[in-house]
């Protein structure tokens, strides 16, 4: 009979090796060279916003080439892939957006281009919801994903106003 403790040291091993495989599954969002220029911009807000800016319009751009690509067999599938590897790189310039903040950093001039950017993104999703709106079969695989990551850019676009707007109102209060 295995005891109590020898059946919880058990459990943990397994949710440990389940965890483990998952993350290994899971693959990073960004290729070795631009983590590596993240690195490089690691304490200049402006340029590493710049930097996430980019892979995430890469991203974009990746995803409208392969939706025109007639010779793609799995479109629903890699439109999917395409739109996650997009949403996990805007979390990431959301996390930084955050990061700088708590660093009390100066993001006036960076958060113009992301706002800018967070426009582009907005219309260039929407124009591929209403694309899926005419293919309901395929877009079945991805529409779920497609809203969340609209309404991610959605609710970002407001808070990077905001934010905007806060730090625009701070640096007046620091010229007086």
């Amino acid at each position: 009979m295995i005891s109590t403790s020898g059946k919880l040291a058990r459990l943990l091993l397994a949710m440990l090796l389940l965890s483990s495989a998952w993350a290994q599954r899971r693959r990073d969002p960004l290729n070795p060279i631009e983590a590596d220029q993240l690195r490089d911009a690691a304490q200049d807000p402006a340029e590493r916003l710049k930097l996430y800016i980019l892979f995430a319009r890469t991203r974009l751009t990746t995803l409208e080439q392969m939706r025109a690509d007639p010779k793609i067999t799995d479109r629903a599938q890699q439109t999917h892939d395409r739109l996650q590897d997009f949403l996990d790189v805007y979390d990431e310039l959301n996390d930084n957006i955050d990061t700088f903040v708590g660093r009390k950093s100066d993001l006036r001039k960076p958060l113009k281009g992301v706002i800018e950017a967070d426009n582009e993104f907005q219309a260039k999703l929407r124009a591929l919801k209403s694309s899926a709106d005419t293919n309901k079969d395929e877009a079945k695989q991805y529409d779920f994903l497609l809203s969340n990551v609209l309404d991610t850019i959605d609710s970002s676009v407001q808070e990077h106003r905001q934010l905007l707007s806060e730090q625009e109102e701070a640096a007046k209060h620091k010229k007086k």
